[in-house]
């Protein structure tokens, strides 16, 4: 209603100048100021409503907002979103956390299969140098050199298959 008031004051105000211009063409004395601040005053009292309006509704829905805001409805809103993040956040933890320690788990026992391995590798191989060692004489000279030589290679290469199948070819021989 308001805006239409002012909206009114402001067009109203348009005919005014063009009169005072038309007084003016014509000379007629002492009317045509008097219409000029009439429709300045029109003019200006039809803006002012347009920017009273328009700060008084800002102010209501700013008002309106900060009560909205405050309000118990938007403080449970807002602690239960608060708490389904945090639980969410718990989650991601977990998740990655879970992940980390399956992580390190898998290297930890990749580290000791090999370590172990290796210890195997060694204890098979000090018991294939004892057998060579007890059948040396046994043994053609070509045949023992080969026989160490595959035992270097297998032990270089950590070929554990290898080296059982090159234990049992020796007790074969025994």
């Amino acid at each position: 209603m308001i805006i239409r008031i002012s909206l009114l004051l402001v067009l109203a105000a348009l005919p005014v100048f063009l009169l005072v211009e038309l007084l003016l063409w014509l000379a007629v004395p002492g009317l045509p100021g008097v219409l000029t601040r009439l429709a300045t005053a029109m003019l200006l009292s039809g803006f002012a409503a347009l920017i009273i309006t328009g700060l008084w509704g800002v102010a209501k829905i700013v008002v309106s907002s900060v009560l909205a805001y405050f309000s118990a409805r938007q403080r449970v809103q807002r602690r239960f979103w608060f708490a389904q993040a945090k639980q969410d956040q718990v989650n991601r933890l977990f998740y990655f956390k879970t992940r980390q320690i399956k992580y390190f788990n898998e290297l930890s026992r990749k580290r000791l299969l090999k370590k172990n391995n290796r210890k195997h590798i060694r204890s098979l191989s000090k018991a294939i140098d004892k057998d060579l060692l007890s059948i040396k004489e046994k043994l053609p000279g070509t045949a023992y050199q080969q026989l160490q030589q595959d035992h270097a290679r297998y032990r270089s290469r950590q070929d554990i298959e290898a080296l059982l199948t090159l234990q049992q070819k020796i007790a074969t021989l025994v």
